[in-house]
């Protein structure tokens, strides 16, 4: 999962704020007239909620699942966030459009021809094969490439709900292109998911850690196992499908809000 990080002439324009960014834009508020305080600031955070782009991505009905947020609580949540945030939450130009995708870490593939199509690197579905090319290079290392290499210079995190991480060969990509091995490992957060509710733990956790800006990419390998596993009955497909699709809007929403 590709993020979008400030451009290198340090142009931090809102594209990532912090959720404590909402307190800041009530400073010159009265108690009374502030809608939100430091409490609700940390029930978000404990919901997994650490960016602005995060709490603007969630609906009404999301929010207020939250315990002690009313409905007038969201709304002024939400008000907040547009005051915060303006340029996520109406229309801009097609210009604004194009310097903020100017912005945005493109990771190589290993294939020139296959960053070509992709326009850098992006998500895409695959399936295991038992015979990998040899000049094999996973996403995994370049997140932590130099740029000049493809890379984005930054940390991954890597969900592993199929046990089929191997470290060991992570290593040895680094050799090849020349990388500390132990520097590679030291980048890469992993995590065994377990069942779909703890697959989605981690990555409630993960909002946090990517919020600070360090890490570069995200590996979930794979996303539907654990989901095949928990709803695996023909009675179970809606519920599936439901549970996925918040999964993938989270995922969105992360990127999005780097």
């Amino acid at each position: 999962m590709p993020v979008s990080t400030a451009s290198d002439n340090g142009d931090e324009d809102d594209f990532i704020v912090d959720i404590d960014g909402i307190q800041a834009h009530e400073e010159n508020k009265t108690d009374a007239e502030k809608g939100v305080g430091a409490a609700d600031i940390t029930k978000l955070k404990v919901n997994g909620f650490y960016t602005v782009a995060s709490v603007h991505g969630a609906t009404r009905k999301t929010l207020l699942k939250i315990k002690g947020f009313s409905e007038v609580k969201v709304e002024k949540i939400k008000e907040a966030i547009q005051k915060c945030q303006p340029s996520a939450s109406g229309f801009i130009t097609a210009m604004e459009l194009g310097h903020q995708r100017k912005r945005v870490v493109k990771i190589s593939t290993g294939s020139k021809q296959f960053d070509t199509i992709l326009g850098g690197y992006q998500p895409y579905f695959s399936y295991e094969i038992k015979k990998k090319p040899k000049k094999e290079r996973k996403p995994e290392t370049d997140g932590s490439l130099p740029k000049d290499m493809g890379g984005a210079e930054g940390k991954a995190a890597y969900i592993d709900t199929e046990g089929t991480f191997r470290p060991e060969r992570i290593a040895q990509i680094a050799e090849r292109f020349g990388v500390d091995p132990d520097s590679t490992l030291e980048n890469i957060s992993y995590a065994r998911a377990l069942n779909s509710e703890h697959q989605l733990e981690l990555l409630n956790t993960l909002a946090k850690e990517f919020a600070s800006g360090e890490y570069r990419l995200l590996i979930i390998d794979s996303i539907m196992n654990c989901f095949r596993v928990d709803y695996c009955g023909r009675g179970e497909l809606a519920d599936r499908q439901q549970k996925l699709n918040q999964f993938l809007m989270k995922l969105a929403h992360m990127a999005e809000g780097m």
